[in-house]
């Protein structure tokens, strides 16, 4: 079984979306190109994190990479906590939070072991994006993260999908799942799986998938955003319905009862 050990080294050697720059790293241009590559790839986080509803409301992020969405979570007012497996991903979100003058908590640590240091207390926002399905048990993260969770906390998580274009293109050989090779563990789930291993204990929960990269590789990596020629055949209507129906991203919101 893969351990956590070789997880985190993975993301240690190259955080996630490190590259999306050219710029210093750790500069305020740096940061700024970042973001605007992620959120013209993937334009549907913001709608799905409602960074704006969280001011003033306590939001615990579970795998905050390099800080993307938690600067977001941050100017938009809300008390943010952050926690990542990575120190080198960690260090960049600090700088990015020192970079834009935000307020925020740190914590590194194996979010299957969360309440062994980060303090229990009840949050209003439970976020993890794209993470717990890197870890060798990633239910156990779940099972760890209802401890932050009172009535009326909303969870919600991201894990990639079994039932999408990108899992078929990797089944073939023809994909990987991360851009860079050899990511330890990354597993995928249908709507079904994702809400068993979420568990009882919710109500108003939804599902929904969305996000296949339509860009060729090479112009991307320049800052082009030049669509693959059969998506861009397909037209905008089209692709939306592919992705929905075979997003590479399962997304789930529930509230605690």
């Amino acid at each position: 079984m893969t351990t956590i050990q070789a997880v985190k080294a993975f993301w240690d050697a190259r955080p996630c979306n490190v590259r999306h720059s050219d710029q210093p790293r750790g500069t305020r241009e740096y940061f700024e190109e970042v973001e605007r590559k992620k959120f013209t790839a993937e334009p549907h986080i913001p709608d799905f994190c409602e960074f704006d509803r969280w001011r003033g409301k306590r939001v615990l992020e579970i795998g905050c990479g390099i800080g993307t969405m938690a600067k977001n979570f941050a100017a938009h007012g809300a008390d943010y906590t952050g926690v990542e497996l990575s120190g080198e991903s960690l260090a960049l979100t600090r700088q990015r939070f020192a970079v834009y003058q935000l307020p925020g908590t740190f914590y590194q640590c194996n979010a299957e072991q969360l309440t062994d240091t980060v303090p229990v207390e009840a949050y209003d926002l439970v976020f993890t994006w794209g993470v717990i399905h890197h870890s060798p048990n990633p239910g156990r993260i779940l099972e760890q993260a209802r401890s932050y969770m009172r009535s009326g906390t909303t969870l919600k998580v991201m894990v990639y999908a079994s039932n999408s274009w990108k899992n078929y293109m990797i089944e073939a050989g023809m994909d990987q799942p991360e851009a860079q090779w050899g990511c330890p563990i990354a597993y995928t789930y249908t709507a079904d799986e994702l809400i068993g291993m979420v568990g009882p204990g919710f109500w108003s929960m939804t599902v929904t998938q969305d996000h296949i990269f339509p860009f060729q590789i090479e112009p991307y990596k320049q800052g082009q955003y030049l669509r693959q020629p059969w998506f861009e055949a397909m037209g905008p209507e089209m692709f939306r319905v592919l992705e929905r129906r075979l997003g590479w991203h399962l997304m789930l919101t529930a509230e605690k009862q």
